[in-house]
């Protein structure tokens, strides 16, 4: 039996019975389109992420505190104290194509006149700018000579510079941080949240100030960004043996950009193959519908497959009406699935127009078959009872 009439034979099937074929793909529909959505916003956060881990930097390494593991046990990196400025100085001394940037971190209250915020305090660097591709809206960065004496002096992050200026530019004011006092000198271009972290929320002091302030003795990290990814993983060698050269001892960690995207992208990847089964639950029992809908089928329509048999089907082309039927009925309700799920994805891009939420082909094309093999694996026992139904009795409709 030919292709043509298969299908045939099949869609005028359905076409008897409209309401109960709609009814029996709807599973199928919203199996197929509540896949194509979990899989269109997981491969969107994953793009997001990828793009926030980017946006830190380029070919960035970040040194910290503490070995991955210290006496046989596994450690938390930043579980000891061995970090130093001159750690970073020494890294871009003896490392050519590595730029180093230090960072100390601490949170205080940050008054100007009669307004106050609360943020994060980084000591640092100019190099910090640098490494993370930040830039001045106004204003210059530290000297050498504020560097060298702790001076007190610092950068403003565009949403601190709000809260405590309003539109007023606060360049040449002084802020007090704790019970300190600085010198405004730069306010930061905005630059937009990040991992859930706002980087216009910060204010930038230079890091011997910051130790003496915050009374720490040990750098948060060391940011260090190398001329080009190929030397990502060079540098990460040449900066672990330059560290234990210096502490006698494997007391630090590196960390390249790449791994921390990698272990992102597999944990997104794991969430969202997740989601993918639970929503492929929908499809399972779409699957069984279809059967349920094909059993009674097969009951209603005895004297017509009698009267195949009588002029001459074989078992096969019975097994293949009912077949084709199943998979005709579940590729209408697949495609119809892929539109509604498409159309959700772009009412949700709409609505959040910074998520890239996007669907991959391949998610197209897989969930088109598994629907297609849904609707083949549980239209098989039907169509097998179809197919072994004696004509005689088929046609006394027994």
């Amino acid at each position: 039996m030919k292709l043509g009439v298969l299908l045939h034979i099949a869609l005028r099937a359905l076409a008897t019975n409209k309401l109960r074929s709609a009814l029996t793909m709807l599973g199928i529909v919203i199996g197929v389109g509540a896949v194509i959505v979990m899989v269109a916003v997981g491969a969107g956060a994953q793009a997001r992420v990828e793009e926030q881990i980017r946006s830190l930097g380029s070919n960035l390494l970040l040194v910290l505190s503490g070995a991955r593991t210290q006496g046989g046990v596994r450690l938390p990196q930043g579980s000891s104290q061995s970090l130093s400025e001159d750690d970073a100085i020494a890294i871009s001394q003896e490392i050519p194509e590595a730029l180093a940037a230090p960072a100390l971190r601490g949170g205080a209250q940050v008054i100007a006149g009669n307004a106050n915020w609360s943020t994060q305090i980084y000591g640092t660097t100019p190099e910090y700018l640098q490494v993370r591709e930040w830039a001045l809206a106004a204003g210059r960065g530290f000297t050498a000579a504020e560097m060298s004496g702790a001076g007190k002096v610092c950068l403003l992050g565009a949403t601190v510079a709000r809260e405590l200026f309003g539109s007023s530019s606060p360049l040449g004011e002084v802020v007090r941080i704790g019970d300190w006092r600085y010198r405004v000198v730069g306010v930061l271009a905005p630059h937009g949240h990040s991992l859930g972290f706002d980087f216009d929320d910060v204010v930038l002091i230079p890091v011997g100030t910051a130790m003496r302030m915050f009374n720490r003795t040990s750098l948060f990290r060391i940011l260090i960004e190398m001329e080009s990814a190929e030397q990502l993983e060079e540098g990460e060698r040449a900066i672990l043996e330059l560290m234990r050269d210096r502490h006698r001892a494997d007391d630090v960690t590196v960390i390249t950009q790449d791994a921390v995207v990698s272990t992102f992208s597999s944990i997104l990847g794991v969430l969202t193959l997740a989601l993918v089964a639970i929503a492929s639950i929908s499809l399972t029992v779409a699957g069984i519908g279809i059967m349920n809908v094909m059993l009674v089928a097969v009951a209603e329509r005895r004297r017509e497959i009698g009267l195949l048999k009588a002029v001459g089907a074989g078992t096969g082309q019975i097994l293949a009406v009912f077949l084709t039927e199943a998979a005709v009925l579940a590729a209408v309700g697949g495609i119809v699935g892929l539109l509604g799920g498409s159309l959700a994805v772009q009412a949700f891009v709409r609505v959040y127009p910074s998520f890239p939420a996007t669907t991959p082909a391949w998610a197209v094309a897989a969930a088109l078959a598994v629907a297609v093999g849904v609707g083949v694996v549980f239209g098989t026992l039907p169509a097998r009872r179809a197919a072994r139904l004696d004509p005689v009795r088929a046609l006394q409709g027994r």
